[in-house]
């Protein structure tokens, strides 16, 4: 209870340490005489010097930085090219055209935002995102708390088959529906839901696979219910949901999932952002086009009004920015110079 701070690594560290570590050896710091104190005889390191460089610090951790790619979206890819690769040599059409488009007389928008999301269309590019880490993931690394035979969710038997087969994408679909549903939660929760999942997947260095994608999930969707909603559901109400899990399975897989976490919760709104659009982007490479409905007068009064908002809310940022420049250069003093003309 005193001021004191202590710190212990045990010997089965984290693997983030360990990578931490290869990462610091493979960009050793090195220093200049012009750091070495005159009075200690020591070298005093620079903030720069001491920090790794900022693309290899986050190259592995798409869900803390907002320039790094999303996991899905690479795994996902292989397929989009292959179906493409394929629609090009059968000569086959990539099927009916079924999105709309804008017109002279009639404009066409979705209902949805990166601040409002679609709450359907995002959950089945979540659905599509997680059905892609399965297909395509590089092998079957998992933790026991996360083995659906181990920790079965349901009293029916579970099929000696569970670890080989990958479930469709409308399984995943109807998994994470009926838990959004259930538990009235909101499209943002599912993109911090996706954030959470490949968040543990990096740091725990594990493969979401057929064996342990539903605990997986229920934990991130547990977790980021809790997070972003201010009326967050309680792990009980997920036990009358889920008829036949038990609270305390409830609470020990909640507890092992932040302690994979690093008890690191934290969602910045640009890797939110970011992993909006890549969802939307998701959706464009497999046809899942999002709703969209004609422009009316209400909703088009209803942009104006939101345009404004934002211009003048701009400009008035611009005005206090020009106003702190000529403070500072009211401290020099302003010289006019005369321009000579030859």
């Amino acid at each position: 209870m005193g001021g004191s701070v202590s710190c212990c690594i045990s010997p089965g560290e984290s693997p983030k340490i360990r990578r931490r570590q290869v990462e610091l050896d493979e960009c050793p710091i090195t220093t200049t005489t012009e750091d070495v104190s005159e009075d200690t005889g020591t070298y005093l390191q620079h903030i720069s010097d001491r920090e790794l460089p900022d693309e290899l610090a986050h190259v592995e951790n798409p869900s803390d930085h907002p320039r790094a790619s999303t996991l899905f979206l690479n795994k996902s890819q292989t397929d989009v090219r292959e179906k493409r690769k394929s629609n090009y040599m059968n000569h086959t059409s990539p099927g009916p055209l079924t999105k709309k488009y804008s017109s002279c007389s009639t404009i066409f928008l979705d209902d949805s935002t990166v601040s409002q999301p679609n709450l359907k269309s995002t959950i089945k590019c979540v659905a599509l995102a997680i059905y892609y880490h399965i297909k395509n993931r590089d092998s079957n690394r998992s933790l026991d708390i996360f083995d659906e035979k181990k920790h079965p969710l349901s009293k029916e038997k579970v099929p000696d088959d569970y670890s080989v087969v990958d479930p469709e994408h409308k399984l995943i679909y109807r998994f994470i529906r009926t838990l959004f549903s259930s538990a009235q939660l909101t499209a943002e929760c599912a993109i911090v839901t996706l954030v959470y999942l490949e968040r543990l997947l990096t740091y725990a260095e594990m493969d979401i696979c057929p064996c342990n994608w539903k605990r997986i999930v229920l934990g991130a969707i547990l977790l980021a219910s809790k997070v972003w909603d201010d009326q967050a559901v309680w792990n009980v109400d997920y036990c009358q949901i889920l008829k036949d899990i038990t609270v305390e399975d409830m609470n020990e897989m909640e507890r092992h999932f932040l302690e994979l976490l690093q008890f690191n919760i934290n969602v910045p709104a640009s890797v939110y952002a970011k992993y909006y659009f890549d969802l939307r982007s998701l959706a464009d490479d497999n046809n899942l086009n999002f709703p969209l409905e004609p422009l009316s007068n209400k909703r088009a009064q209803k942009l104006e009004a939101i345009s404004r908002l934002c211009e003048d809310k701009y400009k008035d940022l611009s005005k206090s920015a020009m106003r702190k420049s000529v403070s500072a250069d009211n401290l020099v003093g302003v010289r006019n110079s005369q321009a000579v003309l030859s």
